[in-house]
């Protein structure tokens, strides 16, 4: 049975896309390392990265813009953006395993939420190092746009050098503007401007 594993990246970040990816792994072709993401190097994950692409019987990656989470919320981007994945892939699977306690609405294949499924199942572990991979790589090219808010360090989470960055220099297009700390900026500088 081909099974895909579906994870995402970038729900807590104040700004960019939230990823997913969906990979469906070739059993001949073992991957040794697969893990959840967050517990594995960033320079493992690069490695595994090319790895899982290579190896893999099909892969795909999708995202939700900053703009669809502020529209339709955070969770129903990650789903979104998780379906896109699933549909993306040149292989269709039989059954679908979702990290998380939802799955993604639409589909026209067998799913299952799996919590904590990025440690459980190496397909989702696939998609998760391919998510977060991405969305990492993202913030490096965002940084490279906006080097002042230090986007390749903190990829766009909540931290203190972050919060520093938005007061110092306002909300860009890709800061999720529905986020409570980004309104509450977007308010202070309204605010500063009467």
């Amino acid at each position: 049975m081909q099974i895909a594993g579906v994870d995402e990246a970038g729900r807590g970040p104040l700004v960019g896309s939230v990823v997913a990816a969906a990979v469906i792994l070739d059993p001949e072709r073992p991957i040794e390392g697969l893990n959840d993401s967050k517990k594995l190097t960033e320079k493992k994950r690069e490695a595994l990265f090319v790895e899982i692409q290579e190896k893999a019987i099909a892969w795909s990656i999708a995202e939700a813009s900053a703009k669809e989470i502020d529209e339709i919320n955070i969770l129903q981007a990650s789903l979104l953006a998780m379906r896109r994945a699933v549909e993306g892939l040149s292989v269709a699977p039989e059954h679908v395993l979702v990290d998380g306690n939802k799955v993604p609405q639409g589909l026209v294949v067998s799913c299952d939420a799996v919590v904590g499924g990025d440690a459980l199942h190496a397909e989702i572990s696939a998609a998760s190092i391919l998510a977060k991979v991405t969305r990492d790589r993202q913030m490096v090219e965002m940084d490279q746009h906006y080097p002042e808010y230090g986007f390749a360090k903190h990829k766009g989470y909540p931290t203190k050098a972050h919060f520093e960055a938005i007061a110092a220099h306002g909300v860009i297009d890709e800061h999720r503007r529905s986020y409570a700390p980004v309104r509450k900026a977007l308010e202070q500088i309204e605010a500063e401007k009467l």
